[in-house]
């Protein structure tokens, strides 16, 4: 619990971008010691709230009263220099530096004029183990796992002995047992007067480690009440003002012909020997623990990787694929994990995103047609809710909510009959959610074949028909009863004891 010592004030806070009031008349208040946590769907206020008070935004009207002192003039570095530093949902780190140079970016160690290396890797090393990681601060960040490079964002921010650590999405991409390192780390902090501010939308997380919950819905705040006293059901309706009575829909399977088949699929060191198969109107689930190739089994399928064997059927025929463009020829869309790296270019607008993957199909000239390109990203703008005042809006000014949507609105759009799924609900609300769950079956139904894959046990469980389970690069187990889908079941295949 907080010491109910007041750490940070924010009073009247008030922020508008164009065509969106981001946030209006916001008064948030954290104590000393506590874990506070804020809930709310992709565009409510939260991580815009955040930004204001590490100095990445200014705020329109208000006031910043940090440790009991206004704090009007704010940027990144004097915020972290006072004692707040934030861990983004969407990971910032220098790919090619090494995990201590990354640790030491802006403070490094200095010996006669260069870089002691030698120091700072001791450093880093014994940073690292603090929190329970056992990895060499030489490595470079490229080489590392999404979940790894979560976890040296989080060593930073701990770094820095802040009073005020912000984590957003901190478990988005890291395993159950790092969560749970993360959660020991956290309670040792607040026990040192620590206060941390915990954005996230998984709510069990929520209620396990938090103090107080805040809900934001449309840029204002709506409750903030003790963790112990609140159910999920009404953080719920606090979030999206209504009940969410059915989050996964009923699954009606008419499962039709074979669309695609795997066989025997291998890359080295990565994963080997994967078979599968999905039909039309089929729903199918890749499970397993972070590491166990999920992933890279689908990266392969789509061409954005390289096997060394196997071999792809397409409706019964054998294909070539080598890259995505001949993934997208033959059919099959992906919406990537990595929707920034990956699925979109955050620097061009929304209509041009949609359109992108697929520009010889649209646009029968090598002049792309304005109008049919407005019609096309408007229909998907409509059919997907996406929150944006313009088709015109650059995709990288939106939340990851709707970036997520603009991914699968491409996918739409390509009219792909196999649907690649990798994680598509991660750092997303649970009122998006259950819109995308919906969108999925309603795929199946009209015929699509979908393959998704998800850390998420209970997305798997609600809307697959079929479920493999891998381990460490290889299908452990597969089921296929749906009566027979239950966490226990997968868990005792993806731990493989």
């Amino acid at each position: 619990m907080g010491s109910g010592e007041i750490i940070l004030q924010m009073k009247g806070i008030n922020k508008s971008f164009p065509g969106v009031q981001a946030l209006s008349g916001v008064s948030y208040e954290l104590e000393k010691g506590e874990v506070h946590a804020l809930m709310g769907e992709n565009g409510a206020g939260k991580s815009t709230l955040m930004k204001i008070l590490t100095g990445a935004y200014q705020e329109d009207t208000g006031e910043v009263i940090f440790d009991g002192k206004p704090f009007p003039k704010r940027d990144e570095r004097s915020t972290l220099a006072a004692g707040i530093a934030m861990i983004h949902q969407e990971l910032s780190f220098v790919p090619y530096l090494t995990i201590a140079e990354n640790l030491f970016l802006g403070r490094e160690i200095m010996k006669s004029g260069m870089l002691d290396k030698r120091a700072m890797n001791k450093q880093a090393g014994e940073w690292l183990k603090n929190l329970g990681m056992n990895l060499d601060p030489r490595r470079t960040m490229d080489s590392l796992m999404v979940s790894e490079q979560q976890m040296v964002e989080i060593t930073k921010a701990v770094s820095y002995n802040a009073k005020i650590i912000i984590m957003d999405e901190p478990t988005s991409a890291i395993t159950d047992r790092e969560v749970e390192k993360l959660f020991a780390t956290i309670r040792d902090l607040t026990a040192k007067g620590v206060a941390i501010v915990y954005i996230s939308h998984k709510m069990d997380e929520i209620l396990q480690i938090s103090d107080r919950v805040t809900v934001f819905r449309d840029g204002q705040l709506i409750s903030t009440r003790n963790a112990q006293d609140i159910t999920m059901d009404q953080i719920v309706i606090d979030m999206v003002g209504r009940e969410l009575t059915e989050v996964y829909p009923e699954r009606a399977s008419d499962i039709g012909e074979e669309l695609l088949r795997v066989e025997g699929m291998t890359r080295n060191g990565v994963f080997e020997n994967v078979s599968f198969s999905v039909h039309r109107g089929e729903v199918i689930g890749f499970a397993g623990l972070m590491g166990s190739g999920r992933t890279e089994t689908m990266r392969c399928v789509y061409g954005l990787d390289r096997p060394d064997a196997g071999k792809i059927f397409i409706k019964g025929k054998e294909v070539s694929i080598k890259n995505p463009g001949d993934a997208i020829k033959n059919g099959i869309g992906l919406v990537n994990e990595d929707r920034k790296g990956v699925g979109l270019v955050l620097a061009l607008p929304i209509k041009t995103n949609l359109t992108l993957s697929n520009l010889n199909k649209y646009f029968k000239s090598p002049i792309i047609q304005g109008l049919k390109e407005a019609q096309l990203a408007d229909r998907m703008i409509g059919e997907l809710r996406i929150k944006t005042p313009s088709r015109n809006q650059l995709v990288g000014n939106l939340s990851g909510g709707n970036q997520q949507k603009v991914v699968l609105g491409k996918i739409l759009l390509d009219e792909s009959e196999i649907l690649i799924m990798d994680e598509p609900t991660r750092g997303i609300d649970i009122g998006a959610k259950s819109e995308i769950y919906h969108m999925i079956n309603d795929l199946a139904k009209s015929g699509k074949a979908v393959i998704l894959v998800s850390s998420e046990l209970p997305e798997i469980i609600g809307l697959a028909d079929k479920v493999f389970v891998m381990h460490e690069g290889t299908i452990k187990g597969i089921i296929t009863d749906a009566d027979d889908i239950k966490q226990e079941k997968i868990m005792e295949f993806a731990i493989a004891q």
